[in-house]
């Protein structure tokens, strides 16, 4: 008993303390308050309070410089405080005064707007229109969520704003002058909630529950939508000697040395775990038409940017994950037809050349599909951000749509040149068991593409020893005897002769006569070329071993 009153007295003693060291720090600030807020009752209505706060959040939502500007406490302030005479009234409209109230609040915002290019992580509505809460949201103060940049319609989908309580709170002090009196207002806590319109433009944060673990490793994204804020809306301020009568106490006027101008117990901020998220059912038709809106956009990152959007509101969004990795598979075919410089006619054959491209490149040098925009510092997307992307968006349409025979082999390639190896093998390998003999031409190109995961892994890894490099060999000799195409004949033969490099005992007149027999194929395409083939033979792989033996002198030669 003795120790639990001890305990008692000292948490009094601390409360007394406490309560004597704010008396001392702001003088005159507890008998003000008690005479502007007496008996615990703020000079107005609560629901007149409730109705300041909304008047001050749409105006923010929709730019009103001017009424925004009357209704905020720092610019009151900075109104007052700039001359010596009392202002009675608020200056027009058009004085440039609410425009520097105006940029004060832009710059601040600015901190949650998307100002950098993002290359394939771009989201819609982009840069300058985005924004994006990368901190806890419970960092960010309640004019973050009502900004023009979100309120306005067009372009972006607007806002709406709901009255959810408003209840007293103890007043507020503050100084207009250096030393001068402490001066106090009754304050009240106005909660509203904050309801987007638009899953398109909404405001972004990262996913809840989810966890920066390293910087590589990308935090899924979710537009919000919807939440509650709290505003701290002060009264009596004219007598105070401040133009208006009623302002909200947004951003602090000063925090220096920890004297905060007005101080007050609680500040204008997001509420607590108070959001929610869009979700697939919450508005698929726009979702949809989104989809077919971005097709027509002629910028590749714009396209990308909506198809992020839709995803982040629906990850399984079948329309924007075939659009997203067909536009993302062909960028990186555009920039190995870049790299080589060899146009074609036929796309099919074009194709299947920046696709061998790709192959014999992740093998070897690897830097152009490796390096990534931000890890190279660079201003533009490299391949290597169009594979990293593509990668997860085709995971998750195999999910959604198994029967899309094309993306899973197309998936298999792409872990291929992403160097994962044994996903890659697996990936084609499964296809290869779900296609009947009878589908000759998909079979025929699964197995070429089971053939180069496993020549991949091989050439990588340099274990020659490795049965991989045999398989290989046989499935596209299989794939060889299944096709009477020109381009899968030329592909299979050309894969055959590129595996026995890394055979353990090559044989250099088998790999000549179908370098040979490759060759005969794929001049019988339109649009192939003599300078084209040698291309093929003066990869890092091939070179060395045909300019090492004299037998392959005549295809040399003959090129």
């Amino acid at each position: 008993m003795v120790g639990l009153y001890r305990a008692r007295i000292g948490r009094h003693l601390i409360i007394g303390f406490i309560t004597l060291g704010l008396i001392w720090s702001f003088p005159g600030t507890i008998g003000s308050a008690a005479a502007a807020q007496k008996k615990g009752r703020p000079s107005v209505k609560p629901s007149a309070a409730a109705a300041v706060a909304l008047r001050y959040a749409e105006a923010l939502s929709s730019g009103d410089r001017a009424t925004a500007g009357q209704l905020d406490f720092a610019c009151q302030y900075a109104m007052v405080t700039a001359g010596a005479a009392p202002l009675k009234a608020f200056p027009p409209a058009s004085d440039p005064v609410y425009a520097a109230c105006w940029n004060r609040l832009e710059q601040v915002h600015q901190t949650a707007l998307d100002l950098r290019n993002q290359g394939m992580d771009a989201m819609w509505p982009g840069k300058n229109g985005l924004v994006f809460f990368r901190e806890p949201l419970d960092k960010y103060g309640a004019s973050f969520f009502v900004m023009d940049v979100l309120g306005l319609s067009p372009p972006a989908g607007g806002l709406k704003l709901d009255v959810v309580e408003s209840k007293p709170m103890p007043a507020a002090s503050f100084r207009l002058r250096e030393n001068g009196p402490v001066l106090g207002a009754p304050a009240t806590l106005v909660t509203l909630r904050v309801t987007y319109k638009d899953p398109l433009s909404s405001p972004v944060a990262y996913a809840p529950g989810s966890y920066k673990f390293t910087n590589t490793v990308k935090r899924p994204r979710a537009a919000i939508k919807a939440v509650l804020v709290q505003w701290v809306v002060l009264s009596g301020l004219k007598k105070a000697g401040l133009p208006g009568d009623t302002a909200v106490a947004n951003l602090p006027v000063s925090e220096r040395e920890g004297a905060r101008v007005p101080f007050v117990t609680e500040t204008s901020r997001y509420v607590d775990r108070s959001a929610t998220w869009f979700g697939p059912t919450d508005a698929p038709g726009t979702l949809i038409a989104a989809v077919a809106r971005a097709a027509l956009f002629p910028d590749l990152q714009d396209r990308v940017a909506m198809f992020n959007r839709v995803l982040i509101v629906d990850p399984g969004q079948p329309d924007a994950l075939t659009a997203l990795t067909h536009d993302l598979y062909q960028t990186l075919l555009a920039a190995g037809a870049a790299a080589h410089k060899f146009p074609f006619n036929d796309p099919a054959l074009a194709a299947r050349f920046n696709e061998l491209y790709w192959d014999i490149y992740s093998q070897t040098t690897r830097m152009d599909i490796s390096l990534s925009m931000e890890i190279g510092g660079l201003a533009q997307p490299t391949p290597a951000d169009y594979l990293y992307r593509i990668i997860p968006a085709m995971e998750m349409l195999a999910k959604v749509r198994p029967e899309d025979l094309e993306n899973r082999l197309r998936l298999g390639v792409v872990y291929r040149w992403n160097n994962d190896q044994l996903a890659a093998i697996n990936t084609h390998e499964a296809l290869v068991k779900a296609l009947p003999v009878e589908r000759y031409q998909p079979r025929t190109r699964a197995l070429i593409e089971l053939a180069w995961s496993r020549i991949a892994k091989v050439s990588w890894n340099r274990i020659f020893d490795d049965p991989n490099i045999a398989q290989a060999y046989q499935e596209a000799q299989e794939a060889y005897k299944f096709t009477d195409r020109p381009l899968d004949k030329f592909v299979s033969a050309y894969t055959m002769a590129y595996s026995l490099a890394f055979m353990p005992q090559r044989d250099n007149q088998a790999m000549l006569d179908l370098l040979t027999e490759a060759k005969r194929w794929y001049l019988e395409l339109d649009g192939a070329t003599d300078a084209s083939w040698r291309y093929l033979l003066g990869n890092d792989t091939l070179k060395g071993v045909l300019e090492a033996d004299p037998l392959f002198k005549p295809l040399l030669a003959g090129t």
